[in-house]
């Protein structure tokens, strides 16, 4: 029996479940544009059951744009180090593997990586000149009592609802986004460790960005740090700390979120532009392993004109 094509919303204020489409097969030109549409519209799209080769998980995330390269790939190289030196780098440089195992296949606590700790809310790769547009995760082996569990939350509604007094303390303002530590909080290969915030190195990016699919003002946080780190350009470093509080905390409450308990064959697939990601610890004696690509997004979209520089 055919399956029918369907968008199931998950009710909460982000996400939806596609079902219907087998990715592993040719998936047609107007379920193609049916996909864009409904990632534009809920932002976050869970396809369950899936069974990739990473050929074929390339060949889903294509349907939303181009592959962006790795950029935790590019500081690994940069660094002097091979593909076969690190169990956590893919030989294709357009997947990122997402594990909590060690270089023998053992689940660990710490391996470098993300590892099983908890991972705090953030945008992927915020911390690059041009970011990706959107994530494509892959469940390749999950903990089978739960753990790991990933959320997002919609910025669309966080910025919508904003106090206006904030709306207009953060009009025409800019971050420089920490690009010395990775998801996990771990300094990246050949990289020094920041300790004021002239030392902090990345991309300047609006606190605000534009979607350029649906128009619509985005809060673009990115991710942060033990200070120093993320930081408002133009204003004193105690002024930033606390505006970034206030916008931290604001975006992140709990009534902008969905949270996904992972299925082996589950395939998820989120807008960086427009939401952020937040994983709980995984259970240290149980793997997880994931395949992960990234799509090709643009420079951030300023609401008020032209790009500062730092």
């Amino acid at each position: 029996m055919e399956h029918v094509f369907r968008v199931v919303p998950t009710g909460a204020a982000v996400g939806a479940e596609i079902e219907g489409v087998d990715l592993a097969a040719p998936v047609p030109d107007d379920v193609k544009a049916a996909l864009r549409r409904a990632w534009a519209d809920h932002m976050v799209l869970l396809v369950r059951g899936q069974r990739l080769t990473d050929e074929q998980l390339l060949e889903a995330s294509g349907i939303f744009g181009p592959p962006h390269d790795s950029a935790a790939r590019h500081y690994h190289l940069a660094a002097g180090h091979g593909v076969d030196d690190s169990f956590m780098v893919s030989r294709h440089p357009s997947i990122t593997i997402i594990s909590n195992l060690d270089a023998s296949g053992k689940p660990v606590l710490d391996n470098g990586g993300l590892g099983s700790y908890e991972v705090v809310w953030h945008t992927d790769n915020s911390y690059v000149k041009v970011p990706p547009a959107g994530s494509m995760l892959y469940a390749l082996e999950v903990p089978l009592n739960g753990g790991g569990d990933t959320s997002f939350n919609n910025q669309y509604l966080a910025y919508e609802e904003l106090p206006e007094e904030l709306k207009r303390a953060i009009e025409g303002s800019y971050q420089v986004h920490d690009s010395s530590r990775n998801s996990a909080g771990v300094l990246r290969p050949g990289v020094k460790l920041p300790t004021k915030p002239e030392e902090v190195e990345g991309p300047t990016h609006p606190l605000v960005r534009v979607h350029p699919v649906t128009g619509r003002r985005a809060l673009y946080l990115g991710r942060r740090r033990v200070w120093p780190s993320n930081y408002i350009i133009g204003i004193p470093n105690a002024d930033s700390e606390r505006l970034l509080d206030r916008l931290w905390a604001h975006a992140t409450q709990p009534k902008y979120a969905w949270t996904h308990q992972w299925k082996i064959g589950d395939l998820l697939l989120w807008d960086n532009r427009c939401c952020m990601h937040y994983r709980t610890e995984v259970d240290v004696a149980q793997r997880r392993l994931m395949h992960r690509t990234t799509i090709k997004g643009e420079p951030p979209i300023a609401p008020w004109g032209n790009a500062a520089t730092a």
